[in-house]
């Protein structure tokens, strides 16, 4: 059986359903609200930052199981790279498709301001929790 932990559970499921309804919602929006606008390498968009969100969390789980204490550091790295890589396959597919560059930096541009909003609320919930289940536990331990 696959050890998975229930954040790693957690993550994939919200982030497999965000995916899909934004996905979808970034399709009708570009088939109804902006006719016209829809370009052949859309579906592209959701599918690369789904699969970048997974190696993130696979990435995190590694990471708080052998060195809880570099967390922070491993998720701007993961920022870091995420920017860099994401500028390297914008500029690859304007140069290549000069005809829908426009839309597509568009498009992507929302795509990934939508994604860091939801990874930050999604990790920064993470910490909360642990946080809050830190301070119970040492709660508890001062009662008993």
């Amino acid at each position: 059986m696959v050890n998975i932990t229930k954040t790693k559970r957690n993550f994939i499921g919200l982030h497999t359903l965000f995916a899909i309804i934004s996905a979808g919602l970034g399709a009708v929006i570009l088939h109804i609200a902006l006719p016209g606008h829809y370009f052949g390498g859309y579906p592209f968009i959701p599918v690369y930052f789904y699969l970048f969100g997974l190696f993130s969390i696979y990435m995190f789980d590694a990471c708080r199981l052998h060195a809880p204490q570099k967390m922070l550091l491993l998720y701007l790295a993961i920022k870091m790279v995420k920017m860099i890589l994401s500028i390297i396959l914008v500029l690859i597919y304007c140069i290549a498709v000069r005809e829908e560059a426009k839309a597509f930096l568009l498009t992507f541009i929302s795509f990934y301001l939508i994604y860091l909003i939801f990874e930050t609320w999604f990790f920064f919930s993470f910490e909360v929790n642990q946080k809050r289940k830190k301070q119970n536990k040492k709660k508890n331990e001062t009662v008993a």
